[in-house]
């Protein structure tokens, strides 16, 4: 049985019954919610070595809209980061009522593995809300640390730009970059709103909506004397003006690319590419995936700053698994602050 009403697969989702959200058909150009069906099934039974995992949260990502351009199978159900609870077992490493992360995605229960999708089991940290494994504590965050600490190797006092500052990976660069003395922190974002919460709630020294103007024109404004590191979520534009605003031997950790990813061609690349010679700067991107075994030394770091309440998950939550294609939609229109995320 398929269903696109969000209300009635809200309420399909019971102890007997499992959906999952499945893509029908490749999208030109921004996607709609007619290529994505909802499809129940009965809740899958867990075989040996395996565990059956009721899903509590859901993350919905940038990078799920280049997937669907041809990575994503047809009519299977879509893969993503999702963190769950265990409620029954027959894997010995994992009992019911564990907590779990696994990349199984978007469906409301899964039978997982450790070690296999990402199967991981959750540590739980008194103080810390769940939201904050699948956003400042999770691949998220780890993403912003990993950029940070290893692609750019950051410096205290050394100064940043992060485009796309209010989104997910944005806001987790500012967080922790501040807490490893980053000097001036400039952040670009979609719009006043965006702008007012980068420097009034997240302590940017500077932000700048880029539909004002060019962004190297904005760019200098915040930044008057340079940037020494660029965190890249968006491409275009933005790469090539930061690299005009580096200072000779800055570094660059590409993220994202989130404003080519509706669109038919890929933009051209940067017209002032050769000035990674003439600067001696460094452009590396950054897969989260090649990063796992940080993720201990990442929540040693992370975990006394969120119990002190020195920073908390910065987080946009939709409730409802039926609204989860409506969260990926409005996440690509930037409708999110910090990470957009589904709560059961």
């Amino acid at each position: 049985m398929t269903t696109q009403n969000s209300q009635a697969t809200q309420n399909s989702q019971t102890t007997h019954t499992s959906v999952t959200v499945q893509q029908t058909a490749r999208p030109t150009g921004f996607p709609t919610r007619d290529h994505f069906a909802f499809v129940e099934a009965p809740v899958p039974t867990p075989g040996p070595g395996t565990a059956l995992v009721e899903n509590l949260y859901w993350s919905v990502d940038p990078y799920h809209r280049e997937m669907m351009d041809g990575y994503f199978e047809l009519n299977a159900p879509l893969e993503g980061r999702t963190l769950g609870r265990v409620v029954a077992s027959h894997d010995p490493g994992l009992q019911a009522g564990d907590l779990v992360f696994h990349r199984l995605g978007w469906r409301t229960h899964a039978v997982v593995t450790l070690g296999t999708n990402g199967t991981r089991k959750i540590q739980q940290y008194a103080g810390v809300p769940l939201s904050a494994y699948l956003s400042i504590l999770g691949g998220t965050g780890l993403t912003a640390y990993v950029a940070l600490t290893r692609t750019l190797r950051l410096k205290p006092g050394e100064d940043l730009f992060v485009s796309a500052a209010a989104g997910g990976v944005g806001t987790a660069v500012g967080r922790i970059a501040r807490l490893l003395g980053a000097g001036r922190i400039v952040g670009s974002a979609g719009s006043a709103a965006k702008v007012a919460y980068l420097t009034g709630h997240l302590g940017f020294d500077a932000a700048f909506d880029y539909h004002d103007g060019t962004v190297r024109e904005l760019l200098a404004k915040a930044a008057p004397g340079g940037i020494d590191v660029y965190v890249d979520n968006v491409g275009g534009d933005h790469l090539e003006d930061a690299i005009a605003t580096l200072r000779d031997h800055g570094r660059i950790a590409w993220v994202g690319a989130v404003g080519q990813y509706n669109t038919a061609e890929p933009p051209a690349a940067p017209r002032n590419l050769y000035d990674v010679v003439g600067k001696s700067l460094r452009l590396e991107g950054v897969l989260v995936r090649n990063y796992t075994d940080v993720q201990g030394e990442f929540e040693e770091f992370l975990v006394p700053h969120l119990r002190s309440g020195r920073i908390s998950p910065d987080v946009t939550v939709l409730d409802g698994f039926g609204l989860i294609v409506d969260a990926f939609l409005g996440m690509l229109r930037g409708e999110n602050r910090g990470k957009m995320l589904v709560r059961a």
